[in-house]
């Protein structure tokens, strides 16, 4: 199918489905970026707040995306610069106790979700403490081995890269983005207004989250963390896709060509038919993507240099997110048709 018959056909498709979950009452609102080379198309369905439309330069909190919008990236950086070795103790980095449990994760098992660390991101047992939070991380047992998509990991990644550079990860990211011209790409707080779009109201007669990261463990951290608390468009995403697959393509960028191919390769068995490289998930069609709890994901095919982006707020009227599997499996289908259902 040709480009522009594909950015057609894909549009009204995820207009379909968007328009399905709004009048079912399922979300308020989401918008999409279709791209392939040159050429893009937005979708944008519902609302944000009241009578004010979404579109595709509304921010939405991408949740996990942050993984792979900054943290990622950054490491990329970092070891392109010779600061930072993926098989190195992370440990070192962050001139902790050689003795916990932890000791030895690096940065690649981290990348992998193959680090062992514990997986509930539960972080409020450490307030009060007075114990260093990286080192809080590494002092908990080690899981049984294998794969296991685990928070804390890509939390020890932003501190390390604090560490590692001497300031804080919304200065790096930021640098980051501005190099790769998003313009709209921050970490919160943001203001209040209908160019926001709020996520989930926690309790009945009160406001919802709205400007201000909806995971727990980065609001405790201040709304900046390695693995959730940015916001972004749908412009912006597609910019960073379109970016990411030129770079993969063998053009210059902040991030190195041999970082993002190796990235987009399978190393271990993630389940589901589906294998983890380094951040991103790989479908066996070769779809490179990861989804954020917040109701947003990124998907691209390299061999095609087509992209799908989405973000919503499905959240918001509860955490079920009824209707968003059907609408990343029809993200991910219109890149390759033959794809199966993605895990959520």
């Amino acid at each position: 199918m040709r480009d522009g018959d594909w950015l057609t056909e894909t549009g009204a498709r995820l207009r379909g489905v968007l328009k399905v979950m709004v009048d079912a009452g399922w979300l308020p609102g989401g918008a999409a970026v279709i791209g392939t080379g040159g050429m893009w198309e937005f979708v944008a369905v519902g609302r944000t707040t009241g009578d004010h439309d979404t579109a595709p330069d509304v921010s939405y909190d991408v949740a996990s995306l942050t993984k792979v919008m900054a943290t990622w990236p950054l490491v990329g950086q970092a070891v392109a610069e010779g600061m930072l070795d993926l098989d190195t103790p992370v440990s070192e980095y962050l001139d902790a106790d050689e003795d916990l449990p932890g000791a030895g994760v690096t940065a690649r098992q981290i990348l992998t979700h193959t680090s062992r660390l514990n997986q509930v991101t539960w972080l409020e047992r450490h307030v009060g403490t007075e114990q260093d939070l990286a080192e809080a991380i590494l002092s908990d047992p080690l899981e049984e081995p294998g794969y296991q998509y685990i928070d804390q990991g890509f939390i020890l990644l932003g501190l390390v890269l604090e560490r590692l550079y001497g300031t804080g990860l919304e200065r790096l990211a930021a640098d980051l983005w501005e190099e790769m011209g998003l313009r709209s790409t921050t970490f919160g707080p943001l203001a209040r207004s209908p160019s926001v779009a709020p996520t989930e109201r926690r309790l009945a007669g009160a406001a919802p989250a709205w400007g201000v990261v909806h995971d727990e463990a980065a609001a405790l951290m201040g709304g900046v963390a390695g693995h959730a608390g940015a916001f972004t468009t749908a412009i912006d995403l597609g910019a960073f896709a379109r970016e990411m697959l030129r770079v993969h393509e063998g053009g210059s960028g902040p991030v190195p060509k041999s970082f993002v191919r190796a990235s987009w390769q399978p190393h271990v068995d993630a389940g589901h038919r589906l294998s983890r490289g380094l951040g991103w998930l790989v479908t066996p069609e070769g779809v490179v993507y990861h989804n954020g709890f917040t109701g947003t994901s990124l998907f691209m095919h390299p061999r095609s240099g087509r992209y799908v982006g989405v973000l919503t707020n499905a959240v918001h009227y509860g955490r079920d997110r009824t209707g968003l599997t059907d609408l990343r499996s029809a993200a991910r289908s219109a890149l390759v048709p033959q794809a199966h259902d993605s895990q959520a």
